[in-house]
């Protein structure tokens, strides 16, 4: 593991997002879903390609995530991804399901992770 400065990780812009719309995507090469976040006024809606299809698609609707916001767009099967939701592999990571990254107490829409 190479060692990074404070500064290189304050480049990396991760924010609280409030998921709006959860839509299936079938065309991903992975399970995954197109997810639309909130990020608060400043920021405004990105859309992402996520891995998170253990979860059901209505129990997304509400949920507070972390995303990085300042990643240039990446095109996945035809869709743009805005911004990445922060996810980690669950215990038994064979199986293909992850956990994403949440508050653990309701925070600020558009908040900096710091």
């Amino acid at each position: 593991m190479n060692p990074i400065s404070y500064d290189d990780f304050d480049r990396v812009d991760m924010r609280v997002g409030e998921i709006v719309e959860v839509q299936d995507f079938p065309r991903a090469r992975n399970p995954s879903y197109k997810i639309r976040v909130y990020f608060g006024e400043e920021i405004g809606e990105k859309w992402s390609s996520a891995q998170l299809t253990n979860y059901a698609r209505e129990d997304l609707i509400g949920r507070q995530v972390i995303a990085v916001v300042n990643f240039a767009p990446k095109n996945i099967a035809g869709f743009m991804s805005e911004c990445l939701i922060l996810a980690v592999p669950c215990l038994n990571e064979s199986d293909g399901k992850v956990s994403a990254l949440l508050p653990s107490l309701r925070a600020v829409v558009g908040g900096r992770v710091f």
